[in-house]
Parts: C-alpha cells; structure tokens; sequence
C-alpha cells in the first residue's frame, strides 16, 4: 500500500490511465484482427488508424506499430498493390 501523499495519488491516477490504455489497445487489437480476417484497404487504413493512435498515447512502442502496418500491408491481394502503385511513363519525344 503506497503511504505518502504522492503515492497515493499515483495509484489513483494510474487506474484511470489502465482503463483508457486498456480501450485503445482492445480498439487497436479488433482493429488489426478484423485485417487479418478480411484484408481490404479500408481496413488497413483503419488499422493502421487505431496503431498511429496507440503509439501517440505510448500503449505501443513506434517500432511495433510500424512492423504491423508492414505486416498487415502484406496481406493486401496483389492486384491492390500493383493499383496503388502506378509509376509515372515519361515519353521521349524526338525534336
């Protein structure tokens, strides 16, 4: 049991810090569960939402966020990728 004032008051602040850690992390795990499941970009992209928000309110370390969203990006049909990215052609025109 924590006897000094500051003490106190830190076991009080972390209880209200686990239950909101806790929503992000459960928002973030349905998240990339539900990519995992049915890999579509609007799920990835959903993703890789609740991730960036994980790592901005430290639940996740940056690094973890990243490895999933590279992951998850995997899991994306081959057509979809060739779809996002198409290069640019230059012609070369003779003068």
């Amino acid at each position: 049991m924590p006897i000094t004032k500051s003490a106190k008051k830190k076991v009080r602040r972390d209880k209200r810090h686990t239950i909101i850690n806790r929503k992000i992390r459960q928002q973030m795990r349905l998240a990339v569960k539900k990519m995992r499941q049915k890999p579509t970009e609007k799920n990835l992209q959903e993703a890789s939402r609740f991730l960036d928000r994980a790592v901005k309110k430290r639940v996740i370390h940056k690094n973890k966020a990243s490895r999933l969203k590279s992951r998850l990006t995997k899991l994306l049909p081959k057509t979809k990728k060739k779809l996002t990215s198409k290069k640019k052609s230059t012609k070369k025109t003779k003068s």
